[in-house]
């Protein structure tokens, strides 16, 4: 989908995330929840786009989110887990379930080639990544993960996988990527509604909410 300025009153929310980010997973519910309260939420259309914050994460490694973070930040395991104590906490306060004890560490190119390939079914698989990567400790980049996640949200497992061997989908990530460059987006989530306002951050309900109200404003004017 190309977002462009609306004169009709919709409203474009283009959310700029990773699957292998908890925050991404928290904001994502706190955005929903907000857009549930939404009196114009009929006219909003929620676009994912692709993002990754560790693009250097060997495909197939396999190693446990605790020891890739303390290799790639430097930090003392003690602190990392102490970290990951506070977002797990705030997770739980969303009703969502992040255990960093079975956290594999993922290179999430083909997740979001994934995401990017399954059309009205994009809401459903997104929600399944998270799930399967903070919940479920599987190995989102392995093919054949990602292939068994498609089929349990309803698409063709074969037709999934022949996509996934392909490079399908790979010039849509690329794209979103180099749109975020442009657009200086430097952390993830980032939502922008209508390539007119912007909220970073996986913020509290209210703010999406104002968000969306400015949005909405802004649309009609």
């Amino acid at each position: 989908m190309t977002t462009q300025q609306n004169t009709d009153g919709d409203i474009d929310i283009e959310i700029w995330s990773d699957v292998a980010c908890p925050w991404c997973y928290i904001g994502k519910h706190r955005f929903l929840a907000a857009l549930a309260e939404f009196e114009g939420r009929d006219r909003v259309n929620v676009v994912w786009r692709s993002y990754q914050l560790s693009p250097e994460t060997p495909v197939g490694e396999r190693r446990s989110e605790l020891d890739a973070l303390v290799e790639s930040k430097g930090m003392p395991a003690d602190q990392v887990r102490q970290m990951f104590g506070h977002v797990a906490r705030t997770a739980a306060d969303e009703g969502l379930s992040v255990d960093f004890d079975t956290v594999i560490a993922a290179n999430t190119f083909d997740a979001h080639r994934l995401i990017q390939l399954v059309g009205d079914k994009r809401d459903a698989v997104v929600e399944a990544l998270f799930r399967a990567h903070f919940g479920d400790g599987a190995v989102i980049d392995d093919r054949e993960v990602l292939v068994d996640i498609a089929a349990r949200a309803g698409l063709d497992a074969d037709t999934v996988r022949a996509e996934l061997e392909s490079d399908a989908g790979a010039d849509a990530v690329r794209a979103d990527l180099d749109t975020a460059r442009r657009l200086q987006v430097s952390a993830v989530p980032f939502f922008v509604a209508n390539r007119r306002v912007a909220v970073s951050g996986a913020q509290p309900k209210d703010v999406f909410l104002q968000l969306l109200t400015q949005a909405s404003t802004a649309a009609v004017n």
